[in-house]
């Protein structure tokens, strides 16, 4: 089944699993404190935001750095994104690693500074997880390596400028079966976001609803997880969760969630992002 209109007055509203007060919430922090992250993937809280992790400095070279690069390409047409690395989304398990390949010499270019966020956010996690035995590490396939990390700038029109969706849908894509970040889907699909330059607006939109089966073949959204009807969410609880240039957070990616586009259009959102999670009880992988 494929999204067209028919659906979306047909399907209904998005049925799942929402979780009560206690989960349902980014939990603030001054700083970086890595267990919070453990809650996230451990799915005791649905995410943590960690207010001005990466100081002004280092967001704006990263930011300059990306938006001079040659090597940034462009997605989409009437309102065409900007990125830098290589996204998995919709790909073969073989394209997305050799994209990730050639895109690798690119990211490294851009991240090296003194305190790569990206690096010391892993280093973090890593460190409060050793203790129980459990490895952090890129996911890989044959050798080859997933991208450690995806600079982005997503200008969408309408009431979105990343319309709403899931994370959890498009790692169970058919062309990528062969692919470990599949297992990640029986543990918790987290979202990293750095955020490095925002305007007015930007916000996060975030939904107490982790969709089920049903509602995603009503439709049509099995293995892609976007974009949900704005319809089909009527009526379920969501939270806005306000972003700044420097602040880190994240959250299950397998609720559905949005971004507000600024209210200036002369204003840019850019941010570095990576998806994780546990694929067995002594491993997390990462990609983009």
């Amino acid at each position: 089944m494929t999204f067209t209109e028919e659906a979306l007055t047909t399907a209904g509203p998005v049925t799942g699993w929402s979780g009560a007060p206690d989960y349902f919430a980014i939990r603030e922090y001054s700083g970086f404190d890595p267990h919070a992250v453990v809650d996230v993937l451990r799915g005791r809280i649905a995410g943590a935001m960690f207010r001005g992790m990466v100081d002004p400095e280092t967001c704006g070279t990263l930011a300059e750095r990306f938006w001079a690069s040659p090597h940034r390409r462009t997605r989409g047409v009437e309102a065409p994104g900007h990125f830098l690395g290589a996204y998995h989304y919709h790909k073969t398990t073989r394209t997305y690693l050799q994209e990730s390949a050639e895109a690798a010499e690119a990211v490294d270019a851009v991240l090296d500074v003194p305190g790569d966020p990206i690096k010391r956010f892993h280093q973090g996690l890593a460190d409060v997880l050793a203790p129980d035995g459990v490895h952090v590490r890129l996911a890989q396939h044959d050798g080859a390596q997933a991208c450690r990390g995806l600079l982005r700038s997503w200008h969408g029109h309408g009431e979105y400028a990343l319309a709403p969706h899931d994370d959890r849908s498009q790692c169970t894509e058919p062309q990528q079966a062969d692919f470990e970040i599949q297992r990640v889907v029986d543990h918790n699909v987290v979202a990293l976001n750095i955020c490095l330059e925002n305007g007015n607006g930007g916000r996060l939109a975030y939904w107490n609803v982790q969709p089920d089966d049903a509602s995603k073949l009503r439709l049509g959204l099995h293995h892609t997880g976007s974009p949900y009807p704005l319809e089909s969410l009527d009526g379920v609880e969501m939270e806005w969760l306000e972003v700044n240039a420097g602040d880190v957070y994240v959250f299950n990616g397998a609720h559905v969630h949005a971004v507000e586009p600024n209210t200036d259009p002369e204003l840019r959102r850019t941010t570095l992002a990576a998806i994780f999670g546990f694929i067995d009880d002594s491993t997390v992988v990462s990609w983009t």
